[in-house]
């Protein structure tokens, strides 16, 4: 049984669910967002809460129960209030700067790093060692700002590099004498 399934997604104001053809449409203030849903599970929608079940208990389809009721939660509450990454860097010389529909990013090459922002993700430099990824889509949120990570990941001995706001780094000792 899953216990994630069992609980109903409740539907705030102003988010309409419509399930049809096995696709789950979520629509809100912030945009719209689409999941097909697997032939395993059934999701309807009743008196403002989305309830998923699996059609038989097989095992692929207790596995997408879970998995189902969670991405239509995480698209619900995308619609309606939006989801945030915050990244920081640490080095000297490193920064980022937002210019136009580009992330320019300083990191210590020899060449900046001209990242492309993608449709729906808006990214804000407050200042020039912090960066806030932010839209509507849980999973291409996640996304951008592991890739913007991944230009240069934070290292164990000076802790130089760009890494997430609640991430803590491992240090290590350096070479003794």
């Amino acid at each position: 049984m899953s216990r994630v399934g069992k609980n109903p997604v409740s539907i705030p104001q102003g988010v309409t669910v419509e399930v049809a053809a096995g696709i789950a449409t979520v629509k809100g203030k912030l945009g719209t967002l689409k999941l097909p849903i697997a032939g395993d599970v059934e999701v309807s929608v009743a008196e403002g809460k989305v309830w998923v079940k699996p059609k038989d208990q097989t095992d692929r389809g207790r596995v997408l129960w879970g998995t189902t009721r969670a991405n239509i939660r995480n698209m619900v509450d995308g619609v309606s209030k939006g989801y945030s990454k915050s990244l920081e860097i640490n080095g000297v010389g490193y920064r980022a700067a937002v210019q136009g529909k580009n992330l320019q990013l300083q990191l210590g090459f020899s060449h900046d790093i001209v990242y492309p922002i993608p449709e729906g993700i808006t990214i804000k430099c407050e200042k020039p060692t912090s960066i806030l990824v932010s839209g509507f889509d849980r999973q291409k949120v996640g996304q951008v700002a592991a890739e913007i990570r991944g230009f240069r990941r934070p290292e164990p001995y000076k802790g130089k590099g760009i890494k997430y706001e609640a991430e803590t780094i491992l240090r290590k000792e350096g070479k003794k004498k």
